[in-house]
C-alpha cells in the first residue's frame, strides 16, 4: 500500500479540497453584503412568467448547472434548464429554439474558456431579451470583464481562493454550486455551517476514503438521482481527470444503471451510490445497493446513508447536500491520483488535456 495522501505534503488540489468549508462561510458573508443588490437584479426577472432560466458551463461547470437546476425547480416552481456551453455553442438554434426571454446563469472558474464567451454572445443574439448572471472565481477572466459593466448583467465574484490553482475544479465547483443555490433561495444560508461541518467530517476521514482503493479497483461507478445525478457525473469526471484516465470512471442513475450499463461491474469495480435525502428516491438507492452487494459484497458504498455519514444535514435537500457530499469523491479521486503515480496538480504534463481548454475554434453563426 502506498503512503496515504493524508500523510504527504499538501498539493494545491489537496489544499483546495480542505479549504472548502472556509470558502463557503466566506461566500455566505459575501452574499450578505451583496444580497440586496443581487435580489434587485433577479426580482423583476423572476416576476416574468415567460422567463426561461438556463444554467450553463462546460465540464464541471456544466454539471454544476445540472445540480442547481434540478434542486431549484421545486423551490421556484418554474422551469429551469441546464444546457452546457458546449451544446449551446455547437447547436445554438436547437438550444434556443423558443422565442423566450432568457436569464443565462454562467458558471466559470477562469472565465476564459472559449465557449463561455461564445455562449453569452449567442444568447444575446438569438433570445428576444437576454440577461446574464455570471458566477465566477476569476475577476480578471474574459467573462467577468465583458459583463462587469454591461447593462442586464450581474457578475457574482466568488472568494479569491476558489480560483483553484490545481488542474481539476474542487473548491470552485462546490462554491459556485452553493452560490447559485443561495442566489435563488437565500434561506439556504442558514445551512452553511452544517455543510461546512459535514465536509470537515469527511476530510477528517480521508484515510478511510482512500482505503477504499486498497483493493485496486480498475473501474469506479458513481450513481445518483435528481440533483445527485449531476454530482455523479462530476464525481466520475474528477476521477478521470486526476488519474489521467488510468482508472475508468462511469456515472448513471440507480434506475438507469440496470438498463445495460450494469454490464461493466466486475470484482474490481467500486460503486458509489450517492444517497438521496428524499424518502421516495432513497428507496431506489437502497434497491440498487442491495442488488449490487448481493452480487459483489463489499464493493458498494452507500454514501451519506450507511457509509460516510453527513452529520447535521437532516432536513436539507439534495442540492445543498451535494455541496458537502462532493468532498468524498474529491478525496477519492485525489487518493487514486497519487496511487497511480500522477501529480494531482498536473496529471497531464504532456499538455494533451489542459486546465483551461485549448484548441477550440469558435465559428461565426450564419444569419437565418
Amino acid at each position: 500500500m502506498s503512503t496515504p495522501v493524508t500523510d504527504t505534503p499538501l498539493s494545491a488540489t489537496h489544499a483546495e479540497i480542505r479549504q472548502q468549508p472556509a470558502a463557503w462561510r466566506e461566500l455566505r458573508d459575501l452574499l450578505t453584503h451583496r444580497g440586496d443588490e443581487l435580489a434587485a437584479f433577479l426580482a423583476p426577472l423572476l416576476a416574468r412568467e415567460d422567463l426561461r432560466i438556463v444554467f450553463t458551463g462546460a465540464g464541471t461547470s456544466a454539471f454544476t448547472g445540472d445540480i442547481a437546476s434540478q434542486a431549484l425547480r421545486p423551490v421556484l416552481a418554474r422551469r429551469l434548464d441546464a444546457v452546457a456551453t458546449t451544446d449551446l455553442v455547437a447547436d445554438p438554434h436547437g438550444a434556443l429554439a423558443e422565442p423566450l426571454p432568457v436569464l443565462l446563469v454562467s458558471f466559470a472558474r477562469s472565465g476564459n474558456s472559449p465557449e463561455s464567451l461564445a455562449a453569452t454572445r449567442l444568447v444575446d443574439r438569438l433570445a428576444p431579451q437576454a440577461h446574464h448572471l455570471v458566477i465566477t472565481c476569476n475577476p480578471q477572466g474574459q467573462l467577468a470583464r465583458e459583463h462587469a459593466a454591461t447593462e442586464g448583467s450581474f457578475v457574482l465574484q466568488l472568494p479569491e481562493q476558489t480560483h483553484d490553482r490545481g488542474f481539476a475544479m474542487t473548491s470552485s465547483f462546490s462554491t459556485m454550486l452553493l452560490a447559485a443555490l443561495l442566489a435563488f433561495d437565500p434561506s439556504g444560508a442558514d445551512a452553511v455551517d452544517a455543510l461546512a461541518a459535514a465536509s470537515t467530517a469527511l476530510i477528517d476521514r480521508a484515510g478511510e476514503v482512500e482505503a477504499l482503493l486498497d483493493a485496486g479497483p480498475h473501474r469506479v461507478v458513481h450513481l445518483g438521482s435528481g440533483p445527485l445525478k449531476g454530482l455523479a457525473q462530476e464525481s466520475a469526471l474528477k476521477l478521470l481527470e486526476l488519474t489521467a484516465g488510468r482508472v475508468a470512471a462511469f456515472h448513471d442513475t440507480p434506475l438507469g444503471f440496470r438498463h445495460g450499463p450494469k454490464s461493466i461491474v466486475d470484482d474490481r469495480t467500486l460503486v458509489v451510490v450517492h444517497g438521496s435525502a428524499d424518502p421516495y428516491t432513497a428507496r431506489y438507492d437502497a434497491d440498487i445497493v442491495a442488488e449490487l452487494r448481493a452480487d459483489h459484497p463489499g464493493r458498494v458504498v452507500h454514501l451519506g446513508v450507511e457509509d460516510f455519514a453527513l452529520p447535521g444535514l437532516d432536513g436539507l435537500g439534495d442540492g445543498l447536500r451535494a455541496v458537502a457530499m462532493a468532498t468524498f469523491s474529491q478525496l477519492l479521486a485525489l487518493g487514486a491520483s497519487v496511487r497511480q503515480g500522477c501529480d494531482p496538480d498536473d496529471p497531464f504534463p504532456d499538455g494533451t488535456v489542459n486546465r483551461v481548454v485549448q484548441g477550440v475554434r469558435i465559428h461565426e453563426l450564419p444569419l437565418r
